[in-house]
């Protein structure tokens, strides 16, 4: 099996992510839930009830246009230090080929953030040939706002501006907190915060923004998947910050969805990724509510939806807890000779949604947005017109 990275690359704090970056707001004040730091977690025995899909009971919405997300650029570094290959897919299966020719669905209710590079280029761009495939398939599409910037003094503000937003419009935002302390291994996405007690701070901020609306949050994209870099000590201390920031997270508003970093199909085997998984916290109900795979990569939906079912299942943990799987790029799967930044011949995958019709998969969401380069089309983390009219058309 080939290592591989879900190749998140971000440029300072540019990457898609201009709703969520400090615009010289003061400090917050806002209490913070007081959850203390502990070891990791041991595993919840597995429950035998049935597993509910969160937003099976929600009706179908318009799509909304996309928010910026950058799975490709993560964090702030534009160094080309060399990411780990995205193996290759198999052929499509015949279940993928009737998939293709479904209707993408509905957006059932998630929130599309009105500030983004792909809706700044839209609205600048009316009268480029590209504009109506990359308006109405790219920006007219709900995706996740991410939040890569270590700002203590704003990050409250910064997260409560978009989940109030969404709530007024009765709709699920997705958040990507990304700034756990090392992340990618000091590769092109490095940066974060300064050490975990700062990352602990920091994840307190940014819970007292969740506002008491239901949010789904994508925690540290990598963090765990991409953990083998890191010593035995120092990769138990991460997970115990990691269980530590669900708790707070959950704590501070029971209608957040909280999902950790499985990877995706094509890196960790199920049962390695489950005992990471379980140490960061992520069989635990009071942190967890299951997993994501997937983020900035290209792997097809259902080679995602049989490697997250078989985590889960090593996972163990309550028998609601589910996945959610980034399909923003992964309509021809991932290219056969593993090539991670921007290759060619990739299309959408399944519009975002969180009624999946498929038991244990919470939702399909864009959480990297199509468009925004990993360094090879374009500036990492920058929107770049031809790549998205490439993947769209």
């Amino acid at each position: 099996m080939v290592a591989a990275a879900s190749v998140v690359v971000a440029v300072g704090t540019v990457t898609g992510m201009l709703s969520a970056l400090d615009e010289g707001r003061g400090s917050d004040e806002a209490a913070r839930p007081e959850v203390t730091s502990s070891p990791y977690l041991a595993p919840v025995p597995a429950a035998s009830t049935p597993f509910a899909s969160p937003g099976a009971s929600e009706s179908a919405s318009p799509s909304q246009k996309s928010q910026k997300s950058p799975k490709s650029p993560k964090s702030p570094n534009t160094s080309n230090s060399p990411k780990k290959k995205a193996s290759s897919s198999p052929s499509p299966t015949k279940t993928e080929q009737r998939e293709k020719q479904r209707p993408a669905p509905a957006s059932a209710r998630l929130y599309r953030h009105p500030d983004s590079q792909v809706l700044d280029w839209v609205r600048a761009h009316g009268g480029d040939p590209r504009h109506a495939v990359i308006a109405s398939r790219i920006a007219d599409r709900p995706a996740a706002v991410w939040f890569a910037d270590f700002t203590p003094s704003t990050i409250t503000a910064r997260v409560r501006a978009v989940t109030s937003a969404g709530a007024a419009q009765g709709r699920v935002p997705v958040l990507v907190p990304y700034a756990i302390p090392g992340r990618d291994c000091g590769g092109a996405s490095q940066g974060g915060a300064p050490g975990l007690a700062a990352y602990d701070a920091w994840i307190d901020d940014f819970a007292a923004g969740l506002g008491s609306g239901k949010v789904v949050v994508v925690l540290e994209p990598d963090s765990v998947a991409q953990a083998e870099c890191l010593s035995t000590g120092e990769r138990s201390r991460r997970f115990a910050s990691l269980a530590r920031a669900g708790r707070v997270l959950k704590a501070a508003n029971p209608e957040a969805r909280v999902y950790y970093d499985a990877g995706h199909s094509g890196w960790n085997a199920a049962a390695k990724q489950a005992g990471w998984l379980r140490q960061a916290g992520a069989a635990s109900a009071a942190s967890s509510d299951g997993i994501f795979s997937n983020v900035s990569n290209f792997h097809r939906t259902a080679d995602e939806i049989a490697y997250d079912r078989r985590v889960l299942d090593a996972l163990g943990g309550p028998a609601n807890l589910g996945a959610v799987i980034d399909t923003s790029r992964n309509g021809n799967g991932a290219p056969a000779d593993g090539e991670w930044c921007d290759p060619a011949g990739r299309k959408l995958g399944r519009a975002p949604t969180l009624n999946t019709g498929e038991p244990r998969i919470d939702g399909y969401l864009w959480v990297k947005l199509p468009g925004e380069s990993d360094g090879c089309k374009g500036a990492p983390g920058t929107f770049t017109p031809s790549y998205a009219y490439e993947l769209a058309r």
